[in-house]
């Protein structure tokens, strides 16, 4: 059975046991937890850490255990979303290391996955960030399976400003470029953190890549984005995304989420499926972000028994 939950980057001022009471008392029966590096957060919603990795040890992993039993809300996955194939080797360095940590943790805590980006030199091509991109995860992917951890890689182009642009900061974007990944390195380890609103934005089927890629589906993301025609008949597709593009809730933008769940259904998925905020018109407070998790919850649940 599906299950509902979200992604606790929205909470950042919350402690994880008010996250997780927040999800128990408003209905949610996942959080996927945030486990980024403490310090300054580079970009919004980044730098959030509800379950600090660093040394992450069996002792820890049971005060967390106690926490989601205390609260009947379980953790469908652990996230951290860097950019491991930053031009800066020091820098990549740090993100691939961390990724390693929370690979860790996830196995420590029985979580099962860990979800991230892969990463892109945004300024170079597909085919010239290829063999980096194989030097960097064919390791990190044989790490996770020994690890017993399946890894999920979000399809954000993570290019949508300008220091972003021209080719974006994460790799797997496409059914082109997954095809391409997982030849490359074929691992039951490596799949899809899989979010639909990233095809909105590339004018994209995102029910026939679900399909497609069914067995690569390790987690799910519930966010709606809403393209506005009018201002991208002013600018065109080559535009950066924010000047036509916004992320919206769940049922306010252009995913149809009827079909969506439609699909995922038939596909096999019986996992967790988190609703990740990124509505700039509920971010003005805490309370105005609680109330954007459970209006999303409110009508997804529409579509989950």
């Amino acid at each position: 059975m599906l299950t509902l939950g979200f992604v606790s980057a929205i909470l950042p001022d919350l402690s994880l046991a008010e996250v997780l009471s927040f999800a128990a008392q408003n209905g949610f029966s996942a959080v996927e937890v945030m486990c980024w590096p403490k310090g300054k957060a580079e970009r919004r919603y980044a730098g959030v850490t509800h379950i600090d990795v660093a040394g992450f040890t069996a002792e820890d992993a049971k005060r967390v255990h106690d926490l989601t039993a205390q609260f009947g809300v379980s953790i469908s996955g652990l996230g951290y979303y860097p950019n491991p194939l930053t031009a800066d080797p020091e820098e990549a360095k740090l993100y691939t290391n961390h990724i390693k940590a929370v690979i860790k943790a996830a196995r420590l805590l029985g979580v099962g996955v860990m979800n991230t980006f892969v990463g892109r030199d945004h300024t170079k091509s597909v085919d010239e960030n290829w063999p980096r991109f194989l030097k960097t995860w064919k390791p990190l992917i044989k790490y996770a399976e020994d690890q017993g951890v399946k890894v999920g890689i979000e399809n954000c182009p993570m290019s949508f400003t300008k220091d972003e642009w021209p080719g974006g900061k994460n790799l797997l974007t496409s059914p082109a470029i997954w095809r391409r990944a997982f030849n490359d390195i074929p691992s039951d380890n490596f799949g899809l953190n899989f979010d639909p609103s990233h095809f909105i934005l590339q004018h994209m089927d995102y029910l026939q890549a679900m399909r497609e890629f069914a067995p690569k589906l390790f987690h799910m993301h519930a966010k709606d984005a809403r393209i506005d025609v009018e201002k991208l008949n002013q600018v065109g597709v080559f535009a950066h995304p924010n000047l036509f593009h916004t992320p919206k809730l769940p049922g306010l933008g252009d995913v149809n989420w009827g079909k969506f769940f439609s699909v995922l259904t038939e596909t096999g998925y019986r996992g967790a499926v988190c609703i990740e905020v990124e509505d700039r018109a509920y971010e003005g407070s805490v309370e105005l972000r609680k109330a954007s998790l459970v209006q999303s919850g409110r009508y997804l649940k529409n579509f989950i028994p």
